[in-house]
């Protein structure tokens, strides 16, 4: 990879023409997201502001926020790239002769890149703090106008099982409460918040969060792995080079070496405060409610620490970028699960989990319902609010073709399937938290064997030799 660390990336931004350096003093409050949210609109750069009101360190946000930008940080030239990656080791057979022992040594190098490395020192330690001012020094914004306070929105939040001592990485924002004490937002589907679960009352967890570092790292701990699996694992993974980590000074966790900011702190198992409202990425405030509270006992960072922030609402926002990135990347292991997909579409419009789009290679009745049952029983896609199936030459990225199948295929009595389960956290439109309606659509075509007392029609399409003869004289006709 061409970075290691924040700067790095920053400064390969600026190389490339993708960010816009402002010297003009800024407001956290508000001034800060209407800038940002104008410039994510058009597809804009990244921006650092240097003179952010109210703190000595210079801010830097939308760094996800473009297809271009999402490539540069994973060091390739399209998503699909990494997919084909996770394909051929999810594909990869035993050798059987001294060629295959021979092709094989390029994928164990990567495989050697997965676990992370403990260092004995790092940049993120240059400076320690256990007193004064902490998150006061900290140029924490506030997004929108109705939001409960100021947020720190891109946390990357570390903690071990109580059970297991397996770590987890996962962004989970945080509620500035004042300078050492904050609110931990672990919705009740995420791992972090399984690990409070595990808590005796009155027990506590530590916490290490990290504020700014490799956004590789950032984007890892945004993917959807299972239960158990180490973030760290794949950003190795992702970068073809072992995570760096260093131990903690005042708690018994690692965080990484080169990082920009630590907090280390802990919450106790039943210490809850209102945290909220807050502007989600839904494009709706989400309510306050009680979430345990996290304690720093001690700060750490480079010399000259930029901070790294990031504004969630109504898409487009630079978490869109990652999600469509997510999608392309893990396509291959849900293929795993079900051969029969072709490929899937989570548009924006839907924000992760009220829509998916999904191609298959249909084989027999009732094989669209098939897909949707499987879907709704695995990890976080089990939360998928609509599911829209079908037929493998259908062109899901194209929400056209979609539109206009779906509106043609479906017989609501026949093809619209409804189910019952858990529903994502910040679905307001369910009557209760957590649970609620889902609905399937079989968009796929039928015959007799599902109901059809006559023919299916064909698509319209041209003749294929009357296609190449006009495009041959295309010129002719003066275009």
């Amino acid at each position: 990879m061409a970075h290691k660390n924040l700067i790095d990336f920053i400064r390969l931004l600026k190389n490339h023409g993708e960010l816009r350096e402002i010297e003009a003093p800024v407001d956290p409050v508000l001034e800060i997201t209407e800038i940002y949210d104008r410039v994510i609109k058009q597809e804009g750069p990244a921006l650092l502001f240097k003179n952010v009101k109210g703190s000595q360190m210079p801010l830097v946000i939308n760094l996800f926020g473009s297809t271009k930008r999402m490539n540069l940080l994973l060091g390739v030239n399209s998503t699909e790239e990494i997919a084909e990656r996770i394909h051929s080791f999810l594909d990869m057979k035993a050798p059987e002769s001294l060629l295959d022992k021979v092709k094989m040594i390029p994928k164990l190098g990567e495989l050697s890149a997965l676990a992370p490395k403990t260092v004995r020192a790092g940049a993120c330690q240059e400076t320690v703090l256990t007193d004064g001012p902490m998150i006061d020094r900290l140029p924490v914004i506030q997004c929108w106008p109705k939001d409960g306070g100021k947020f720190i929105t891109f946390p990357m939040v570390i903690t071990r099982d109580p059970e297991t001592k397996r770590r987890n990485v996962g962004l989970y924002r945080m509620h500035v409460y004042d300078n050492q004490t904050t609110g931990m937002h672990w919705q009740i589907h995420k791992d972090g918040a399984e690990h409070y679960r595990r808590l005796k009352p009155g027990e506590k967890l530590e916490v290490a969060v990290v504020l700014g570092c490799d956004p590789i790292l950032l984007f890892s701990a945004a993917c959807p792995l299972p239960f158990g699996v180490d973030e760290f694992m794949l950003a190795g993974f992702l970068r073809k080079s072992p995570v760096e980590l260093v131990k903690c000074k005042t708690i018994d966790l690692e965080v990484p070496a080169e990082a920009e900011i630590i907090l280390e702190g802990y919450v106790v198992k039943g210490e809850e405060r209102l945290e909220g409202p807050f502007g989600d990425h839904t494009g709706f405030y989400s309510r306050a409610k009680n979430f345990p509270v996290f304690h720093v006992k001690t700060m750490t960072m480079r010399r000259n620490p930029t901070y790294l922030t990031t504004v969630v609402g109504r898409p487009p926002q630079e978490d869109c970028y990652m999600g469509k990135a997510i999608e392309r990347i893990f396509l291959p292991i849900l293929k795993k699960t079900l051969p029969e997909i072709v490929d899937m579409n989570l548009p924006w419009e839907g924000v992760f989990h009220n829509c998916l789009i999904v191609s298959i290679r249909k084989s027999y009745p009732g094989h669209a319902q098939k897909v949707m049952s499987a879907i709704w029983g695995l990890g976080m896609m089990s939360l998928t609010k609509s599911i829209f199936v079908f037929d493998e030459d259908c062109n899901v990225q194209d929400l056209k073709e979609v539109a206009w199948r779906a509106f043609g295929n479906v017989d609501p009595k026949r093809d619209m399937i409804f189910a019952e389960g858990p529903v994502d956290e910040l679905d307001h439109s369910a009557s209760k938290d957590f649970v609620g309606s889902k609905v399937g659509f079989d968009c796929t075509r039928k015959d007799e064997r599902e109901g059809m007392q006559r023919e299916w029609p064909e698509d319209m399409v041209m003749d294929e030799n009357i296609q190449k003869m006009v495009s041959q004289r295309w010129k002719e006709y003066g275009f």
